[in-house]
């Protein structure tokens, strides 16, 4: 659906993006990582063609966005940086206005997809008086009003409060499950991330440092959370299993290793073992791995 080859930006002396290369695949919710200034507003600002990259193309279904911006657009929705609306509208006005800036506004439509984001009560009511979730809620139906085949969505859940966060959440969901509806969901919040993305990229200065299914990058080996007396052992004995202590108290075994005969050989050589459980990584411990490796 989407492809990014060798994207490269400065700002002035400042690269903010350095040859990256990623795809998103048709269906699926991926999700853009990266701390503040990492290049994901740069990347998803290229996308739309409101950032020149220096070098690079992007295509959205084979089409080049750099040379036929209006076509490869056609049907891309997107909340990008802070939604802006006139608060002196009401949320239908302004959902006319904007839509009428790049096609007819279809009424029918309008009210299927204010229905949806759960808008009907307050649509007519001025944008002054709506809460930052009702704001966001508006910008999706804006977003959704093209028809789109793909979504860009820029922090879409940044301060929501939780039952919010979890609309959202649900909401972009069944847009994949239902409607086939691809994403693009840029965040910093990695347990959103988690719940909702099936690949992920991640990006740090300006560099691509991961790309791949959330999946492989959870599942890489079996982990163990062991307490252990005396722990000076451990590695030595593990060594001779191909594992490794990635901590003081977590084991890294291969996946067609035996963790009862590693038990048995930690016992064996006088190590007192108090506990020894699976554990299974956060992707937020992945990702404060992938910092500090590429720090």
């Amino acid at each position: 659906m989407l492809e990014i080859h060798n994207l490269s930006k400065s700002f002035g002396k400042s690269p903010a993006l350095r040859d990256v290369s990623f795809s998103v695949k048709k269906g699926s919710i991926h999700g853009l990582l990266g701390h503040n200034g990492a290049g994901k507003s740069t990347t998803m600002g290229a996308i739309l063609g409101m950032v020149a990259p220096d070098a690079g193309e992007i295509t959205i279904n084979g089409i080049s966005v750099i040379r036929h911006r209006a076509k490869a657009l056609r049907h891309v929705g997107a909340i990008f940086e802070s939604p802006a609306f006139f608060d002196y509208l009401s949320g239908w006005e302004n959902l006319r206005l904007f839509v009428n800036y790049s096609g007819k506004f279809d009424e029918a439509a309008a009210r299927d997809v204010i229905e949806q984001v759960d808008l009907s009560e307050r649509i007519h009511s001025k944008v002054r008086t709506y809460s930052h979730g009702m704001r966001q809620r508006l910008a999706l139906a804006q977003a959704l009003l093209p028809e789109p085949q793909l979504l860009l969505l820029d922090e879409p859940t940044d301060g929501l409060d939780p039952e919010g966060i979890r609309w959202f959440r649900d909401f972009i969901l069944r847009l994949r499950d239902e409607r086939g509806m691809t994403v693009l969901f840029n965040s910093h919040m990695l347990a959103e991330v988690e719940q909702m993305c099936d690949h992920i990229t991640v990006i740090k200065r300006g560099n691509l440092v991961h790309h791949g299914t959330l999946h492989s990058l959870l599942e890489d080996g079996m982990r163990y959370e062991i307490i252990a007396e005396p722990t000076a052992l451990l590695p030595a004995l593990l060594a001779a299993f191909d594992g490794v202590m990635e901590s003081p108290t977590r084991v890294l075994l291969p996946d067609d290793c035996d963790p009862a005969e590693v038990i048995r050989a930690i016992i064996l050589a006088g190590v007192k073992v108090k506990s020894f459980s699976p554990y299974r990584r956060s992707l937020e411990d992945i990702y404060m791995n992938l910092k500090a490796a590429q720090a």
